[in-house]
């Protein structure tokens, strides 16, 4: 049994027991024969630090992790690391270029060198992070997406799709990075709002009938422009359609086609189109019979102007910065008389989240995934409930966007990733498969191949995340039990980007879904409610939290601020109150000790006699069912109210408070046992407080982490709980009446039950000693009516009348609570009046406006609250 400090210091606990818990293997048991329970956790990137959102995701999966390994399950928790192609690229170069070398001087050999060099340097820094956390992942068999193992899988999953038709190679626009001069997936692109201007250029037309006007906020893109189209039904124009427009600077004639992407009621209702550097003009392009192959690109893979394939682009511009060309095209457009006007605008400009640099769409031949015949399983899956979404409001999302799926771009121009399994001869034609040997023995003996520089995108390596961890291809152990994992949890930001497509690739490779159960949480913002950002200083380091009030706090703050579909705001005091929520049962632990109550020896719920101890039997059964019905629906706000308040409330403020002063066997051994059940049950929420008091309440034969889920073989006590909940009442009762009537605690109150009823006078005789210590009452007596000068509480339909006495003033009481109810209520129809005006409503800060509806609420209550207690007065 170890010596408990006087305070709660949780800093050296949690690395003592985290050291303890991983040297020991107690994150993944032997436990083979038993049932199977598996979770993933998504790779962090290998570049990354532990921020906000890896600690509410992990905080989740490691709960119900721990929970399950309570329950006796073969609990794996699978770990590892992402090798984040881009992310990790720009890292080393930064670094290389910080000594005076450029990745492109050294070649890519030797880059790769460096790259590997600096993940075993400085690569682990968050898996260190994770374990700060209490993340009891299975760190004996931590994977990396570039580990040899991890790669074969890679390398096999391309080559299969390949064969049968899935993966091809294809020209199509894509999101290009300027600067580090590769296809980056939408979810690296970020859209800011961004002061720029709208142009009006005027196209004559060719015979010189007239013209028409297009409006553009990127002016120099109408050098590769193929067509101006207009709406079918907009009969401004429909004469107009098939006729040609002789564009100024270039001279290039262009076609006048119909599309319904040209709104008739935006600007003049025509559209310049411009298929090579535009999503949408792509679209309009290919319908008007544009193939991409003939689609004019007007710039290189820096973005710098280069010539169209048609040569009409002025030699003055061939290779200027496309921003600057901006500047240039506008001054000819004025020169030639054909910029109608210039309109100043906030427009929605891609930027890559990494480079920094806004993202032009770019016509490039890359390599692409048939999503669409991929995606029908997955459909199919979860219509008929083998995968389940919680919470199903996200059913929606995923449905319409599989529903509407386009090819997947798998290839990116970085030299850091898996490296893709194509060669190509001299011609060009291509040979996919999984080594050097096996493509040249496609080709033919004497035929000179290259590999494709090119590497996948990470999101299709992590997509292979549930399965190739496991050992796959090779039929191992841990894939046959533990595949199909049991739930992912995920945010909802990645639901496409690495859900959908572990779903895809799950089924057509394993013939079964990747997870039964899909979790998707919510963003953590700021305490108003704002997302967090570091341009906006309001990010809020999980570290710094744990340093400060300790990593059981913040994981028992996400748990309990986790509720479904609703994004979390978080407030630092949440976390402060958690820590002290820690402090309370360290402080209880301490006073049982000293009171003689130790460590039970008993799974099973002792004998009790005692209606108290009977009651808060009960009470831990009925907490139980709740925790077990939140862990089946995965409401993580109701597992952590439920064992926070029997901690608290029920037994930390009531049960020890009545027992105080009574401790017999019974009551040690029913104390002992409860106490224990709530360190099992908040064990997967605070695993590192609970670990330390299991074992400071006496001797122990294994560690908490192992203990066994509650199985208490008993059940509620009605008459027990109709007993101690109505005693808990009638306290609660008095204490609120004489905190709103300032009644001093010096002063002794006289119960006087009113109408003569003797079950009531009956219950306090029977706890008078209660009462008196906790209520600070006298002795109950019955009376007819109520007595002069007496606050009135009513408790299961009982009015109790207490003479005040001399101790309050009466008359300056009721003075004190008019006034103060004047102000609540007037306050409360002040805010009541500005929630009503639509002004203030519809215009202010959404988080004003969530203030002035809290402020209201608390006012509401305050009046309602000072009203009854001067109605206790009479």
């Amino acid at each position: 049994m170890t010596e408990l400090a006087k305070t709660f210091e949780p800093g050296s606990i949690e690395a003592r027991w985290y050291a303890h818990w991983e040297g020991e293997g107690l994150f993944r048991p032997q436990r083979s024969e038993a049932e199977p329970f598996t979770i993933v956790m998504p790779p962090p990137n290998v570049t990354g630090s532990l921020h906000i959102g890896h600690a509410l995701d992990n905080t989740l999966q490691d709960i119900l992790t721990r929970h399950a390994r309570m329950q006796g399950k073969d609990a794996l928790w699978v770990v590892g690391t992402d090798h984040a192609g881009i992310a990790t690229q720009m890292v080393v170069e930064r670094n290389l270029d910080s000594q005076g070398i450029k990745r492109a001087d050294i070649g890519r050999e030797a880059f790769l060198e460096h790259v590997w060099e600096w993940k075993a340097q400085s690569g682990g820094q968050i898996t260190q992070q994770l374990r700060r956390l209490g993340a009891s992942c299975d760190w004996s068999n931590e994977r990396f997406t570039m580990d040899e193992g991890f790669s074969a899988a890679v390398t096999k999953v391309f080559v299969e799709l390949h064969r049968r038709g899935l993966a091809y190679r294809d020209k199509r626009l894509v999101n290009w990075d300027p600067k580090f001069q590769t296809a980056i997936s939408d979810l690296e692109v970020e859209t800011r709002d961004m002061a720029g201007k709208f142009w009006t250029l005027r196209y004559p037309l060719e015979d010189g009938s007239g013209a028409i006007q297009v409006a553009t906020t990127r002016p120099e893109t109408m050098l590769a422009d193929m067509a101006v189209a207009v709406h079918p039904d907009d009969e401004r124009y429909q004469a107009l359609i098939g006729k040609y427009v002789k564009q100024p600077i270039t001279g290039r004639l262009i076609p006048i086609v119909p599309d319904e992407h040209a709104d008739p009621e935006l600007g003049s209702g025509a559209v310049k189109i411009t298929p090579g550097h535009d999503f949408n003009d792509y679209e309009v392009g290919k319908r008007a019979g544009f193939k991409p192959a003939e689609m004019l690109n007007m710039l290189d893979a820096t973005a710098k102007i280069t010539q169209t394939s048609d040569g009409l682009i002025p030699a003055e511009l061939i290779g200027l910065d496309r921003f600057d060309a901006r500047k240039r095209v506008v001054e000819l457009l004025e020169g030639e008389g054909a910029l109608v006007k210039v309109e100043d605008r906030t427009i929605a400009t891609p930027y890559g989240d990494r480079s920094g640099v806004v993202i032009e769409p770019w016509l490039t031949d890359q390599w692409y995934v048939d999503a669409a015949k991929l995606v029908g399983p997955v459909l199919d899956a979860t219509r008929s409930g083998k995968i389940k979404i919680v919470p199903e409001s996200w059913s929606k999302t995923w449905f319409n966007w599989l529903e509407n799926i386009q090819p997947w771009c798998v290839s990116r121009q970085l030299w850091w990733g898996h490296r893709i399994p194509a060669w190509f001869d001299a011609a060009g034609n291509v040979f996919v498969a999984e080594t050097v040997e096996e493509a040249q023995q496609k080709a033919g003996a004497n035929v000179a191949l290259r590999q494709d520089e090119d590497v996948l995108d990470t999101w299709f390596s992590s997509a292979l995340w549930p399965f190739a961890t496991l050992g796959w291809p090779d039929q191992t152990h841990d894939l046959q039990r533990h595949y199909p994992n049991d739930v992912l949890i995920s945010g909802f930001d990645i639901l496409f980007f690495w859900d959908a497509r572990m779903a895809m690739q799950g089924i057509e490779f394993m013939g079964e879904v990747p997870w039964k159960t899909l979790y998707l949480h919510g963003l953590v913002r700021d305490a108003q409610g704002a997302k967090m950002s570091k341009s906006k200083g309001n990010t809020v380091d999980p570290l710094g939290l744990i340093d400060k009030y300790g990593a059981d706090a913040l994981r028992f703050t996400m748990a309990a601020m986790e509720s479904q579909g609703r994004d979390i705001k978080l407030d630092e005091k949440r976390v402060e109150g958690y820590r002290n929520f820690a402090t309370k049962l360290w402080n209880a632990a301490r006073f049982l000790r000293g009171n003689g109550v130790g460590a039970s020896q008993s799974i099973a719920a002792p004998e009790a006699t005692l209606p108290v101890n009977r009651w808060i039997i009960g009470e831990v059964v009925e907490t139980l069912a709740k925790l077990d019905k939140a862990f089946a629906e995965l409401r993580f706000d109701d597992m952590a109210d439920a064992i926070y308040h029997f901690t608290w409330g029920t037994y930390c403020d009531w049960y020890v408070e009545l027992v105080k002063g009574a401790w017999d066997e019974e009551t040690r051994a029913v104390a002992a046992w409860a106490f224990d059940q709530i360190l099992v049950m908040l064990h997967p929420f605070m695993p590192f407080v609970t670990e330390e008091l299991w074992h400071s309440m006496g001797p122990r034969p294994y560690d908490l982490i192992v203990a066994k889920w509650p199985a208490p073989d008993a059940q509620a006590d009605p008459r027990a709980a109709w007993e101690v909940d109505g005693l808990v009442r009638l306290i609660e009762e008095v204490r609120a009446m004489r905190a709103e009537l300032n009644v001093p605690w010096s002063a002794t109150l006289a119960p006087h039950v009113i109408g003569g009823h003797s079950g009531m006078v009956e219950r306090m005789a029977a706890n008078a000693a209660t009462l008196s210590r906790m209520g600070k009452l006298g002795g109950a007596v019955s009376a007819e009516s109520v007595p002069t000068g007496s606050a009135q509480i009513v408790v299961d339909g009982v009015t109790i009348a207490f003479p005040l006495g001399e101790a309050i003033d009466l008359d300056a009481e009721k003075s004190r609570l008019a006034k103060a109810i004047a102000v609540a209520e007037k306050d409360r129809d002040s805010l009541a009046s500005r929630l009503d005006n639509p002004a203030f409503t519809q215009r202010a800060k959404p988080e004003a406006v969530e203030k002035a509806r809290a402020d209201h609420d608390a006012r509401a209550a305050e009046a309602e609250r000072l009203a009854a207690a001067l109605a206790r007065l009479g």
